[in-house]
């Protein structure tokens, strides 16, 4: 065995010094941009190490792609063939032999193998690769080793290789971490910007850019990237008609022999276009690439903890992510990036992508910490620490499903779970399902739900009974269908099922439901309208066959803003959800307002979360809920919905005036704020056999204020705040607290001679406005100070009044005159 190391590559300047660092401490930080050589070069370098001895070097890939094209480039170097000193470990498939030293595996794959042994017996080292792309799992397997490191293996070897990530915040993780830095020889790249930002569809700017570089670049091949599956066919459609070229895609969903032909020359001596996903920024070599368009897009998933789902989402690429698609184009000779942005929008991108951490469903990462035994994740070496709300929701769905006790501690069904290296609902499906005696069919459920639609094309059904059958009558998708079959016969392997077949397609949804209990969906309303058992709103096209099911069981939805589109599906029956889901239906009594109708609805409900299963009227309900409800009701529509009579008015700003003036007395505060703040206290006695808006109308709102008050108040509020004065003509004058700040009292001129003073209330702290009338009952004069009146206007109030009324009496001196409430007073 003779490694061949390429002595052009920049990283060979520091492979002695790498070899040092790591004979003097086990934690090293390589830091290398693209083309660099390290995936290929550090782990050769390593074989002779003599801290190595017999034991393994794991090179840790994102992706299955990378593993593998990893490996071969290994063995290539090795002048082996794969699975002899190189080899790879990726799920459904992997090529290692007793010879094996260098072991290239999926993040994913090696967090089972740390689980199940997390002393890694037979391993040297472990080196993390592309660590910039910060997944999950590749931030929880450092964390993870770097524990097993401090604890158990003080020997094991960590290194860490980056190309875009600031590497002092990953050496602050590992203790006693050497860095060292690869400055890279990378040819130059010709940066084009062709966008102008506007609206047109990506695929048709991304061939127009291809037809263009292939015309203007005499050699090379292409690697184009854009954001997703849909995107590179609608792509390869537009190139049609190319002549000496071959389109080729490139993303994880395609077989291994499809992936290789976009990575290795073409046979005819073609010029390649390779339409690629983000999967081809790093990790994987693509011979012959001297030309790179770069659409300035990405798909990425984010979750969203107040729906509980996780959505795909179209987003522009960060700097970091440009300049390594970039450096693509330079690792062969000096190379040409399209870009299909314009110069100025690029200032706007951000400086580096967001950690998955803070944007996935983090119910597997709280599994695995459950399985390692951490309950606090502030204790591990992480870069980001997971949101806290997304990880409270986590562990609420894995208590759901079983995998959690109230502590947080894992439970057997949890580690069994764990272990299958499944999202968490798909393990507990397959673990019910299988003990159920329906594990083959879960597997095929799981394989459908993990990869490629095996129906392609718009307008597909939702129905996943159809792909069910698709898949044992040979028909779909022939590349999608392999997968599949592929995908299920690896884990009915896992968990030792040997049939094939062992349920039928009208099983499907009792099976979906097991992993997805919050998306059962009842019918609500028109055909193809849903609530989900999380309490959201669902869809689905009208000409769905299964448009008209009463229930669902939804497997994938969007994450629509009003109501969800639902994606994939399977009909299940009321009795199959009563069977299943009997601990989680709940049977009560709901007296509650109804605002549509406007009265007090009573019934019995069943339950399942979100969706009512049963109602019925409740034919006695409890008068306390009733009164409740209708208290509720009150609430919702406001105080203007009751009945309020001038004298309930009046008492209201009788009390709110004394509660001005008198501040240091305990007036209650009847605000509207606060008097629907108190509805039980003050109305709630009053609403006896009272259940609708109509029956409102019999309340008595005088009384029940002035039941509120206790007899004390009640006696000063007749004192301090009368309903009326009497006047000097011996009439009783109603005041007005209503309409102006100070009560008001409207009274004819004629009634108020004599008086030497404006009348006061409140004790006597308060006068209160005179608005003087004309036999005739309009205003004359406002006053609060009638002394002064007397003394000044009346006499031109008097002139004036005496010529529109000359019958009416007008003495010169009102102070001495006979107060009447007639035209003249009566004869002595």
């Amino acid at each position: 065995m003779i490694a061949r190391f390429d002595p052009l590559l920049p990283i060979a300047e520091v492979l002695a010094e790498i070899g040092r660092a790591l004979e003097a401490g086990p934690n090293l930080v390589l830091e290398a941009p693209p083309g660099a050589g390290k995936t290929t070069q550090v782990p050769l370098a390593l074989l002779d190490a003599s801290w190595r001895g017999d034991g393994k070097i794991i090179l840790l890939e994102p992706r299955r792609l990378a593993a593998r094209g990893a490996a071969h480039r290994l063995a290539a170097h090795l002048d082996e063939a794969v699975g002899e000193t190189a080899g790879y470990r990726v799920r459904l498939d992997r090529k290692i032999g007793p010879k094996t030293r260098i072991e290239c595996v999926t993040t994913g794959l090696f967090l089972r193998q740390l689980q199940g042994d997390p002393e890694l017996k037979g391993v040297a080292a472990l080196i993390f690769d592309e660590f910039h792309e910060r997944s999950v799992e590749a931030d929880l397997a450092l964390a993870f080793a770097l524990e097993a490191q401090a604890s158990l293996r003080p020997d094991l070897r960590l290194v860490v290789m980056s190309a875009t990530l600031d590497g002092a915040a990953i050496a602050a993780l590992m203790p006693t971490a050497r860095r060292i830095t690869s400055e890279g020889r990378a040819f130059p790249v010709t940066t084009h910007h062709l966008g102008d930002d506007s609206a047109t569809w990506i695929e048709k700017q991304m061939a127009a850019a291809i037809r263009r570089a292939l015309a203007d670049e005499a050699e090379g091949d292409v690697l184009a990237f854009l954001p997703g599956l849909g995107e590179i066919r609608r792509t390869e459609r537009e190139l049609g008609g190319l002549a000496d070229a071959i389109v080729l895609p490139l993303h994880g969903d395609l077989p291994l022999s499809d992936q290789d032909r976009a990575i290795q020359p073409d046979p005819q001596g073609r010029r390649k276009i390779v339409l690629a996903t983000s999967i081809a920024e790093s990790s994987l070599t693509i011979q012959g690439i001297r030309i790179v368009i770069d659409s300035g897009q990405r798909r990425v998933a984010r979750f969203d903890p107040a729906t509980g789902m996780t959505r795909l989402t179209t987003t522009k690429v960060s700097l970091a992510n440009a300049d390594q698609r970039r450096g693509r184009a330079g690792r062969l000779g000096p190379g040409t990036c399209y870009r299909l942005w314009s110069a100025n929008s690029e200032r706007a991108l951000a400086p580096q992508p967001a950690p998955e951490i803070i944007e996935i469903d983090l119910a597997p990462l709280a599994l695995e910490l459950a399985a390692w035994g951490i309950d606090d994740p502030s204790n591990l070496p992480l870069l980001d620490p997971p949101p806290a709300a997304a990880l409270a929701q986590a562990r609420e769905l894995l208590r759901e499903l079983g995998a959690l006790d109230p502590s947080h501690r894992i439970t057997a069904h949890g580690r069994a779970m764990a272990e299958l290296g499944l999202h968490p609902r798909l393990a507990h499906m397959l673990l019910i399902a299988k003990s159920r005696g329906l594990g083959a069919l879960a597997c095929d459920i799981a394989a459908i739900l993990t990869e490629r639609d095996i129906i392609g094309g718009p307008g597909r059904s939702a129905d996943l009974g159809e792909r069910l059958e698709l898949l044992q009558s040979g028909g779909g998708d022939r590349g999608a269908r392999a997968r599949i079959q592929q995908a299920a016969k690896d884990w009915r392997r896992q968990l030792g099922i040997a049939a094939e077949r062992d349920g039928s397609r009208s099983e499907a949804g009792s099976i979906v439901a097991l992993a997805y209990p919050d998306r059962l969906a009842q019918q609500r309303g028109g055909k193809g309208q849903y609530r989900l058992a999380s309490g959201r709103g669902a869809e689905l096209a009208l000409d769905d066959p299964l448009s008209r099911e009463s229930y669902l069981a939804v497997a994938t939805l969007d994450a629509g803003q009003k109501s969800a589109r639902i994606y994939l599906a399977a009909p299940i029956s009321l009795a199959e959800i009563e069977v299943d889901f009997a601990s989680l239906i709940t049977s009560a009594e709901q007296v509650a307002w109804n605002a549509r109708e406007e009265f007090v609805e009573a019934k019995r409900e069943r339950r399942l979360l979100a969706l009512v299963l049963e109602e019925k009227p409740l034919q006695k309900p409890d008068p306390d809920l009733l009164r409740a409800a209708t208290l509720d009701g009150i609430r919702q529509m406001g105080l203007d919905v009751l009945p309020w009579s001038n004298t309930a008015r009046t008492l209201r700003a009788r009390v709110a005036f004394l509660r001005r003036v008198l501040p240091e007395k305990d007036w209650p505060d009847w605000s509207d704020d606060a008097l629907l703040a108190s509805l039980p206290d003050w109305l709630g006695p009053h609403l006896t056999g009272m259940s609708r808006r109509a029956h409102l109308d019999r309340l008595d709102l005088h009384a029940a204020l002035t039941d509120s008050l206790d007899w004390q108040q009640r006696q000063a509020l007749e004192q301090l705040a009368p309903t009326h004065l009497d006047v000097p003509s011996g009439s009783r004058v109603p005041l007005d607290y209503e309409t102006a700040e100070q009560p008001v009292l409207a009274v004819r001129l004629q009634e108020m001679f004599g008086a030497t003073e404006t009348p006061r209330i409140a004790g006597g702290r308060a006068p209160v406005l005179l608005h003087l009338l004309s036999p005739a009952r309009r205003p004359v004069q406002v006053t609060q100070d009638l002394a002064s009146f007397w003394k000044g206007a009346y006499k031109a109030v008097k002139s004036d009044l005496k010529g529109q009324y000359p019958k009416h009496y007008w003495p010169d001196d009102p102070l001495i005159a006979e107060p009447t409430a007639r035209a003249k007073p009566r004869p002595r």
